[in-house]
């Protein structure tokens, strides 16, 4: 399976933003002191796609800038498997501690030069969890029928939405060899230790700790999908870039203003 080749350095959109840009690295530059949540991500797919930034750049806030690399904003479609998700030092719950998410997603700076993530829509199978991410971190989750599966050199993700605008995604990756040393593009599509939301009309971050992704190269064998085009992005040309994790385990802290 092939890879992207190293590219030159990711470059910054917008000049509304004086701190300078933090650099990428495969680990955290800012670990989570205290944590709210912990979860683990399990069996978790990177679907991506360069973009025209100007398709994106009105759907995120202005005191983001978009993140772009070699002159294109990238469209990302992650679907995996949530498990463990509970508070600090609790036990987990069975039922609404695990099940699957999708988001769909690009890249960006904020006010203080922090790297991060711009979610579209985040669709779970947990209309409680939905509940929750919506009015503790201002994110747009949608309540879904979902399913991850695994089968002999496959990863199934399903995913029919039954709140909000209709969307669904049917999506097969074969994962392939481990990558023992990302390219810049890969580290600048994964390696993404914050997200940024809008929570009452204020921007607001939260960071994220996890190791190293464990990344593999994959091959994407079955694809349909309407999600990101229900989040009004252009539909995506041509195959995607894939990478598949199988697990980590991931503290989030509470959300801040996002200029801190």
């Amino acid at each position: 399976m092939s890879r992207p080749r190293p590219a030159q350095l990711p470059e910054r959109q917008s000049a509304r933003l004086a701190d300078p840009i933090e650099p990428i690295t495969a680990a955290t530059l800012h670990p989570v002191q205290t944590a709210v949540m912990v979860q683990t991500w399990r069996d978790l797919a990177f679907l991506h796609w360069p973009c025209d930034p100007a398709a994106v750049r009105a759907l995120i806030p202005e005191q983001l800038a978009l993140d772009l690399f070699e002159g294109k904003a990238w469209i990302g479609l992650v679907p995996f498997l949530i498990t463990g998700l509970t508070l600090p030092h609790a036990p987990a719950l069975p039922w609404l501690s695990h099940f699957p998410e999708t988001n769909v997603r690009t890249y960006v700076t904020g006010p203080s030069g922090r790297r991060g993530v711009w979610f579209f829509s985040l669709d779970a199978a947990r209309v409680l969890a939905v509940m929750g991410a919506r009015a503790g971190f201002g994110l747009p989750y949608f309540w879904s029928r979902m399913r991850v599966t695994r089968a002999p050199g496959a990863v199934h993700y399903d995913s029919r939405r039954v709140q909000g605008p209709t969307a669904d995604a049917h999506i097969t990756i074969e994962p392939g060899e481990r990558i023992e040393q990302p390219s810049e593009l890969e580290l600048f599509l994964t390696a993404r230790f914050c997200l940024y939301a809008l929570r009452f009309g204020h921007l607001i971050r939260a960071d994220i700790e996890h190791r190293r992704w464990p990344l593999h190269c994959a091959r994407v064998e079955r694809l349909s999908q309407t999600l990101i085009e229900a989040a009004r992005l252009p539909s995506p040309a041509g195959d995607p870039l894939v990478h598949f994790a199988p697990r980590v385990d991931v503290r989030v802290a509470a959300p801040q203003p996002a200029a801190t």
